[in-house]
């Protein structure tokens, strides 16, 4: 096998374990941050539906390399995840909190599948160059909206904050 083509299976198996992450991040989120924010829980459930499809077609990916996911990775992302959500729970500003870890995730995500994009070109792999062309899309349209709903949740939690008077946290 050559070196790039090892090389590309090894970061599709990674963005899969990312992508088991990111199905624990936003499944928890959805439950928790949109109870009081129905437009975040709808997004947050639509890029969760997102997440699920980029799973499958990275398995695809992968399939066609004669490989599979690492199912130690993806555990360790799922792990990952409910801990990142227990550490949530604990903060009062987490609406905030969640929001800007979505958003940073989502950046990472971008980066990964850029990585992966110009891996796949490289190696003359051109589906899957495609496939992660399509997900880069999906992420960077995620990234963008809440780049553009950071703003609100910061304003609906220091409304929420004043009515029930609590401390702004430091």
């Amino acid at each position: 096998m050559s070196t790039s083509r090892a090389h590309l299976i090894h970061w599709l198996r990674n963005a899969y374990a990312m992508e088991k992450h990111s199905e624990a991040m936003l499944a928890a989120q959805a439950a928790r941050l949109g109870y009081d924010d129905p437009q975040m829980r709808m997004r947050i459930e639509q890029h969760l539906q997102e997440t699920l499809g980029q799973q499958a077609m990275l398995e695809g990916c992968l399939a066609r390399l004669d490989s599979r996911p690492s199912l130690i990775k993806g555990m360790g992302g799922e792990m990952a995840a409910f801990a990142q959500a227990l550490i949530g729970m604990t903060m009062r500003d987490e609406m905030v909190k969640g929001a800007m870890t979505m958003y940073a995730f989502e950046h990472m995500e971008i980066a990964s599948y850029t990585a992966l994009m110009h891996a796949a070109e490289a190696g003359g792999d051109l589906e899957t160059k495609r496939i992660c062309e399509q997900v880069l899309a999906q992420e960077v349209e995620m990234a963008g909206w809440l780049f553009r709903r950071i703003p609100a949740t910061v304003t609906r939690y220091l409304a929420c904050s004043a009515r029930t008077r609590l401390e702004a946290p430091r």
